[in-house]
C-alpha cells in the first residue's frame, strides 16, 4: 500500500478566483497528492462544476493529480463524460483520477431534471459500461433502458492506458458495482468503523467476480479544522452534514490539532484505506490557505510513517 493525502473542496470557500489559484499553487508546490472537487449541479451557495474545474487545474499544474469526488452519472450523458475525461487526461499527460457514483437521493438535481431517484443505480451501471468501453477505444453500439448509441467513439483516448475508474457508495449495489468494473473505491465522508467492512466486502466481491482491485486503491476522507468546534466555520459545515447526508458531524469531521488528524488517518489505514481526500473547514481565502498550510506542514510529514504501518 502507498498512502497518499489529497485535499478537496465542495462549496467554494474562496471570495475571488485568485484565492482558488493561490490555493492550487500552494498544493502544487507541496507534497499534497491530489486536488478534488465535489460534484453538485444545483446549490444555494457557490460551487464549482467538477469536470470544468479538473480541466482548469490541468492547465495550471504540472505535478498534481486531480479528481472529482464524485461525479453523479445519473445527471450526465456518458458519451460526453467519457470524452471530457479523455480530453482532460490527454491534456494533463495522464493525471486525471475519475470517480463516479449514483448521486444522493436528497439532491435537488433529480427533481430539477425530472428524473426518478429510483433509476439512479441502473442509469449509473449503463453509463459505466459505456464509458469504460469508450475509454478502451471501442466503437460502441448500445441498447439500454436509458441510453442508446450507434457508432459512438472518442478520440483522443486517455493517456493512461487503463484510466482509473473509481466508484463511490457503500450499498450492496455499490459494492457489486465496484467489484464488477471499478479500479478503485472512494468512500463518502464516513467513520473508519463504517468504511472498514465495505473495503473487506469489496475485496470478497472482486474475488468472486474473478478480479482484484489493488490494495492501495481504496480511499476515504473527512472534513478537518485546525482549531475548535466553536470556530465560526464549523457550525455551518456540521449543519450541512446533518441536513444533506444525514450524518453525525463527529463521524465526518476532525476538529483539533495535527495529532487528532493523524490518528484518524491511522484508523483508516488499519482498515485497508490508503488514499485520502481531506476537506478544510474554512471560510474565505486567508482561512482556507491557512488551514491548507497547517495540513501541509503538520500532517503530511507523518505520511511516510503511515506507509510503514499499513497492513500487508
Amino acid at each position: 500500500m502507498s498512502v497518499g493525502v489529497g485535499i478537496g473542496i465542495s462549496e467554494l470557500p474562496f471570495e475571488r478566483a485568485r484565492g482558488f489559484w493561490r490555493w492550487v499553487e500552494m498544493c502544487e508546490e507541496s507534497t499534497v497528492d491530489s486536488i478534488w472537487q465535489t460534484d453538485r449541479l444545483i446549490t444555494d451557495n457557490p460551487m464549482l462544476e467538477s469536470l470544468t474545474t479538473m480541466a482548469a487545474v490541468a492547465g495550471a499544474t504540472e505535478r498534481l493529480k486531480f479528481g472529482m469526488n464524485v461525479v453523479a452519472l445519473g445527471w450526465r450523458d456518458p458519451l460526453v463524460v467519457a470524452k471530457q475525461c479523455a480530453s482532460i487526461d490527454f491534456l494533463s499527460e495522464g493525471r486525471l483520477l475519475p470517480a463516479f457514483g449514483i448521486g444522493t437521493p436528497r439532491g435537488e438535481e433529480w427533481r430539477a431534471t425530472g428524473r426518478d431517484t429510483r433509476s439512479r443505480g441502473a442509469r449509473t451501471d449503463e453509463a459505466l459500461d459505456i464509458i469504460s468501453r469508450l475509454w478502451a477505444g471501442e466503437t460502441v453500439d448500445y441498447d439500454g433502458e436509458y441510453y442508446q448509441y450507434r457508432g459512438a467513439r472518442i478520440s483522443p483516448l486517455p493517456v493512461q492506458k487503463r484510466l482509473p475508474l473509481w466508484i463511490g457508495g457503500d450499498s450492496k449495489a455499490a459494492i457489486r458495482r465496484t467489484a464488477r468494473i471499478g479500479t478503485g473505491w472512494l468512500a463518502g465522508f464516513q467513520s473508519p468503523d463504517e468504511v472498514t467492512p465495505v473495503v473487506a466486502a469489496i475485496k470478497v466481491a472482486a474475488r468472486e467476480a474473478g478480479r482484484r482491485i489493488p490494495d492501495d486503491h481504496y480511499g476515504a476522507g473527512f472534513h478537518y479544522r485546525f482549531g475548535s468546534w466553536n470556530d465560526a466555520p464549523v457550525t455551518p459545515r456540521a449543519e450541512t452534514i446533518v441536513k444533506r447526508n444525514a450524518r453525525r458531524p463527529e463521524d465526518c469531521m476532525v476538529v483539533g490539532d495535527a495529532a487528532d488528524m493523524v490518528e484518524r488517518l491511522k484508523q483508516f489505514v488499519a482498515g485497508g484505506v490508503s488514499k485520502f481526500v481531506l476537506q478544510p473547514v474554512a471560510a474565505g481565502d486567508d482561512d482556507t490557505l491557512d488551514q491548507t498550510r497547517h495540513l501541509i506542514d503538520e500532517v503530511l510529514p507523518d505520511v511516510p510513517a503511515l506507509n510503514e504501518s499499513a497492513p500487508g
